[in-house]
């Protein structure tokens, strides 16, 4: 007769708990909410807070967390596309549509230092593409920040309502009303405006280092008149 040996109770075969787990529920909870505290995280997750510190490095550890969860979620490989210009453009819009997703993870990630290894790679690559194209790379970091903010503030103006103007009656504004009824409506007008933000953005640094860059103001067009 063979006997049966029930297995002791030990270690579960599948971690429980992994950074990649903390940071889903942690985006899902500030996706949510705006923000998450550690206890409630681990309430979530099933464990005790004490348990998230030997994954992470407390707050500062998920919010990381939730950037590499954001980043994940971009697409770097069009970093190497040509010219340089498109490169930084398509990876921007792909930026934009990931914080559109998700735009109240943008305070907690906009005050924290970087520190995501997959976004600081992604971040060399755009600085080598600025140098490659005859930036020098004092100049690269400001450029990027620029275009930094505004795609953030682009992603955010995607979470707008649809109406973001409202005249008061008796408040008379002849050429701001001419203005708001002659621009598109909901997503079109947001997308309108980011393509023209970024293709002028990029065709000014390209006009500044006398660099060939008009194949992104060109392919901006395509893509707002496509929306």
């Amino acid at each position: 007769m063979t006997q049966i040996t029930k297995r002791g109770a030990g270690r579960p075969r599948k971690a429980l708990l992994d950074r990649d787990r903390i940071g889903v529920v942690a985006l899902e909870l500030v996706d949510a909410s705006g923000d998450f505290t550690l206890p409630e995280l681990a309430r979530r997750l099933g464990v005790q807070t004490a348990s998230l510190y030997h994954h992470v490095d407390g707050r500062a550890g998920v919010i990381e967390l939730l950037r590499e969860q954001v980043s994940g979620a971009m697409d770097p490989t069009t970093l190497d596309d040509e010219p340089w210009d498109v490169a930084l453009a398509r990876f921007f819009r792909s930026y934009r549509q990931v914080f559109a997703a998700h735009p109240r993870v943008v305070p907690l990630l906009t005050t924290a230092t970087i520190r995501s290894a997959s976004v600081i790679h992604a971040y060399d690559r755009m600085v080598a593409r600025l140098e490659e194209a005859g930036i020098p790379p004092e100049k690269a970091m400001r450029i990027l920040t620029a275009l930094d903010n505004f795609v953030i503030g682009s992603a955010l103006d995607l979470a707008a309502p649809d109406v973001m103007w409202e005249v008061p009656e008796g408040v008379v504004v002849p050429a701001l009303s001419a203005a708001l009824a002659a621009q598109p409506v909901n997503r079109k007008r947001a997308d309108e405006a980011f393509e023209e933000g970024l293709g002028r953005l990029l065709a000014s640094v390209a006009a500044e280092f006398g660099l060939v860059g008009a194949a992104a103001t060109s392919e901006a067009s395509e893509a707002s008149e496509a929306s």
